[in-house]
């Protein structure tokens, strides 16, 4: 009778449920694994240290792969920022990134707001008509889009620059699906204490769609820094133009490699310092999308 009893508990333990919260060991990694990431961050990475390696070598010296230059000088830099050009086109692609960003995301945002919470007639059928845009070529609306800016004496101008490329449906898209996922309770809420649609957008949306702004914001100045083919078209004066055009007339023309690559390198550097800024937001906008999803 008592080893009967004695031997309850222990049969008892064995059939108890395994504590589901119990931490796996997680896996090495394979060394195969290890290595692929190795040789893809070398490809990745080795373009831009060759552009700054370049950049910070002095005129003359022998160029990598070849040889390692001996010393590094920031002449080559310097000359670069004090060229008169070379700052107005930086201006120029400030001036075309800044204001399309700001735009963009307000517009995207007004939008996404209301095809995501509002319900009107024809709201998916302008919404999918809106996305079927995506599929025509952008090098398919280049002439008449240049007729019409021209028509209207935007040639050489900023807002024949920025004007054209405001409308973003991929932005909406965005938006609207990341408004989608906030709960009505929270509109619901603050009409019911007064608060206007203006108040809304404002106190409610704007400030819930940070993530998503930032992220997007990220996305917009990388797609307009890096233009190059509709500012070529419009900015036929020199001094419109952009970085990206103005790098590729630097290439056409007799100047150093050395010189080239500077000027490369710090056009790249405002991407860089947009990208360290908005990277936090940029990662609590994919895991609050991995969680919805």
């Amino acid at each position: 009778m008592t080893t009967a009893v004695r031997t309850r508990p222990a049969a008892a333990a064995e059939r108890a449920p395994k504590n589901p919260k119990k931490v796996r060991r997680r896996r090495p990694r394979q060394p195969w694994t290890i290595a692929l990431l190795v040789i893809a961050s070398i490809f990745t990475v080795g373009p831009f240290a060759a552009v700054f390696i370049l950049a910070l070598s002095p005129a003359g010296a022998p160029t990598i792969p070849f040889q390692w230059p001996e010393t590094l000088t920031f002449d080559n830099i310097a000359r670069v920022l004090t060229a008169q050009s070379f700052l107005q086109w930086t201006a120029n692609s400030f001036i075309y990134s800044i204001v399309s960003v700001v735009v963009i995301l307000l517009t995207a945002a007004m939008a996404g707001y209301a095809f995501a919470k509002k319900k009107f007639p024809g709201r998916d059928f302008i919404m999918w008509s809106f996305l079927a845009t995506l599929m025509v070529p952008v090098q398919a609306t280049l002439i008449p889009l240049f007729v019409l800016v021209a028509q209207l004496d935007g040639v050489n101008t900023y807002w024949g620059l920025i004007v054209p490329t405001l409308a973003n449906s991929q932005a909406v898209f965005l938006m609207r699906q990341f408004i989608r996922g906030l709960p009505d309770e929270l509109f619901d809420a603050a009409r019911i204490d007064g608060a206007g649609e203006w108040t809304v957008f404002w106190r409610i949306v704007l400030p819930l769609t940070r993530p998503i702004l930032a992220t997007l914001g990220i996305f917009v100045f990388l797609w307009h820094w890096n233009d190059f083919l509709w500012p070529l078209i419009i900015a036929q004066s020199d001094t419109m133009r952009t970085l990206t055009v103005g790098l590729a007339s630097m290439n056409a023309e007799s100047v150093s490699n050395a010189s080239l690559m500077a000027a490369a390198a710090v056009s790249v550097i405002p991407c860089l310092l947009i990208f360290a800024i908005l990277q936090r937001y940029l990662v609590n906008s994919v895991a609050m999308s991995g969680i919805k999803g």
